[in-house]
């Protein structure tokens, strides 16, 4: 296709973005229309794939991290002739699989966009699995505006791109000038972000983004890069070849005023198809040599920490599943995420303390067909909780694993201390949070993650407990295990992780004073076990939950909404951490928050109106 053909595509992308706004009553035309000519030359000349295969393992990806500008992506399907007119113009509308925002309810979609500094991170996660894993040259091109450059995930992926050499990877950002309600920091200063960009290691190309033949030679100039990542610095102008709304503040998501004509002054409707190069093709590679790990088996009795299991089942779990990959954000020795870093250090990918970048990489290796596991604190996913749920909107269905969790942790004291995750991660779409008590559970736990549809969370702490379960016994998802049971039960204990072992010393010392408790462990925080509950508290009359977390979101949320159907409830009484902690050791942590033996020992004589010694 020659330039002056070039020119007319990208006409055509604008006058379809206004077209699809139109329609809708909505959208983001002028973000469209920007980045319209670096699109078409981008579509026609450099873009390797095969849209009647968008599995195909050597196809381009392209990620509209701008995903606002959605209008334009669907302008392309429209130009390489996999959506029709009719379809571009059903944009926004209920059942449209054209939404306000991309997502992978379209075939060539792989990750969903729209949270703004998410495409950079998530496309080099596709880059490490293209280079690193695959081993075939296909290229990540990501689309990114010039607003969300503020944005500190943008450079985190910058700096790790840099730092992996990701020369499969290119970056084109659309420098229009003007975000949403007014100019960027930088408006057109493209040497600004050239400095950032070439300071973290990055070769830079500026380029008049409405110049088809520079923009060619930009864009081929970073195909042809090696041994680093590039991006492209366009120029451009927002809401571009429309007099009343070019380079103009105010028309920031929404329909151009005046549509129709706008479309004549662009030139009108036009139907120029582009036959998009197909990909190479890409040998069949060796089945890779996998080291076998033999699965923990931990006996009764033992003393283990439930993160020492994750590791080890981890590494079991990495000789069967050659699809299995691991991501750390540099605390590997702590997680026990490096166990399977030394047996199969081919899939182990350190990302440094970037968890926005941890988890943006698993879901672009996700995106690939891999099936990531990424670990670090559970306090510290909550910076990446953005990710997270995009992930869920992404159909990414990835493993995480928050460790060091809950005041259990002792003396490194509140900032450490994973409180919040249980509610951060059951507030997430279609997500499961298991919260293991010994070994044995943990490393099953985590083979069940593996079949996991949607995103998977497991909490594990730090210090040693003592193993309750057999290596052969099974821990469904959705399930819980009644450890203490009887006739004469007054008070059901629920309680998961760290503190059914202090359920279990309180339930033995009341039962030796003549008061029957009921202990379960509620290992599957998300799913519930409904059933398992609904008959102790048909049996008992009263659930007291107990929680190394914050009473909000937690355990204790999870038992009530069980009987929020309107049937008759029982009495609920939650123990959980109100206070904020200090530095102290485990035992002294979990007495000053009122969750230990004692504290439970104490809440069911308040219930029953007995008095027991501990």
């Amino acid at each position: 296709m020659r330039d002056e053909e070039l020119a007319e595509l990208g006409q055509q992308l604008r006058v379809d973005a206004v077209r699809a706004a139109a329609a809708a009553g909505s959208g983001h035309p002028t973000s469209s229309m920007s980045a319209a000519d670096l699109a078409a030359v981008l579509l026609a000349r450099h873009l390797r794939y095969d849209f009647d295969r968008p599995d195909h393992p050597g196809n381009d990806r392209l990620i509209l991290s701008k995903g606002h500008a959605s209008p334009l992506l669907y302008a392309l399907y429209r130009a390489a002739g996999v959506i029709d007119d009719a379809e571009l113009l059903t944009f926004r509308r209920d059942g449209s699989p054209l939404e306000g925002h991309p997502t992978p309810r379209l075939p060539w979609v792989d990750v969903a966009t729209g949270s703004l500094g998410q495409g950079l991170p998530v496309g080099v996660g596709m880059a490490l699995a293209g280079k690193r894993v695959e081993q075939v040259p296909y290229r990540i091109w990501v689309l990114c505006g010039d607003s969300e450059m503020a944005e500190g995930s943008v450079w985190e992926a910058a700096e790790h791109a840099a730092f992996e050499r990701l020369d499969n990877l290119v970056l084109i950002v659309d420098v229009n000038r003007l975000g949403q309600r007014g100019p960027t920091r930088e408006g057109w200063d493209l040497d600004a972000y050239e400095r950032r960009l070439r300071a973290f290691g990055w070769l830079t190309t500026e380029v008049d983004g409405h110049d088809i033949a520079a923009v060619d030679a930009a864009l081929g100039e970073a195909a042809a890069n090696a041994g680093k990542p590039t991006a492209v610095l366009a120029r451009t102008h927002k809401g571009r070849g429309v007099a009343e709304v070019e380079d103009q503040e105010g028309f920031h998501g929404k329909p151009l005023p005046h549509p129709e004509e706008a479309i004549r002054e662009l030139g009108g409707i036009r139907n120029i198809h582009v036959d998009v190069a197909p990909p190479p093709p890409v040998p069949a590679r060796p089945a890779p040599g996998i080291r076998s790990v033999d699965p923990p088996r931990y006996r009764v009795g033992d003393e283990v920490a439930t993160r020492d299991a994750f590791g080890a089942a981890l590494a079991a779990l990495g000789s069967v599943r050659a699809d299995v990959v691991v991501l750390d954000g540099e605390v590997g020795d702590s997680t026990r995420a490096q166990v399977f870093g030394r047996a199969h250090p081919d899939r182990y990918f350190e990302c440094y303390i970037a968890e926005q970048q941890l988890v943006a990489a698993a879901v672009g290796m996700r995106a690939r067909g891999h099936l990531p596991f990424a670990a670090t604190f559970a306090a510290f996913l909550t910076r990446a909780h953005d990710f997270i749920r995009m992930a869920a909107v992404s159909e990414a269905g990835i493993q995480l694993c928050g460790s060091h969790s809950g005041v259990s942790i002792g003396q490194d004291g509140p900032s450490q201390m994973g409180l919040e995750d249980l509610a951060m991660m059951r507030t997430v779409h279609g997500s499961t949070v298991l919260c293991p008590c010994d070994a044995n559970q943990t490393a099953c736990l985590v083979r069940h993650m593996a079949q996991l549809p949607g995103i998977g969370y497991l909490r594990t702490t730090r210090g040693a407990g003592t193993v309750l379960y057999g290596p052969d016994e099974d821990f469904p998802v959705g399930g819980s295990r009644v450890l203490r049971s009887g006739d004469a039960d007054r008070v059901t204990v629920v309680a998961a992780g760290v503190t059914v072992h202090e359920a279990l010393r309180a339930a033995d010392a009341l039962a030796a004073a003549g008061t029957g408790v009921r202990v379960i462990d509620l290992y599957s925080v998300k799913p519930v076990d409904t059933a398992t509950l609904q008959q102790a508290a048909d049996d008992t009359g009263c659930l007291l939950t107990v929680e190394d977390h914050r009473p909000e979101g937690g355990v204790g949320d999870a038992v009530a909404e069980v009987f929020a159907d309107g049937r008759p409830q029982p009495r609920l009484v939650r123990l959980a951490v109100r206070t904020m902690p200090g530095s102290a050791t485990p035992e002294e942590q979990l007495r000053h928050a009122g969750i230990d033996a004692a504290s439970i020992t104490a809440a069911v004589e308040l219930l029953v109106g007995e008095a027991v010694a501990l």
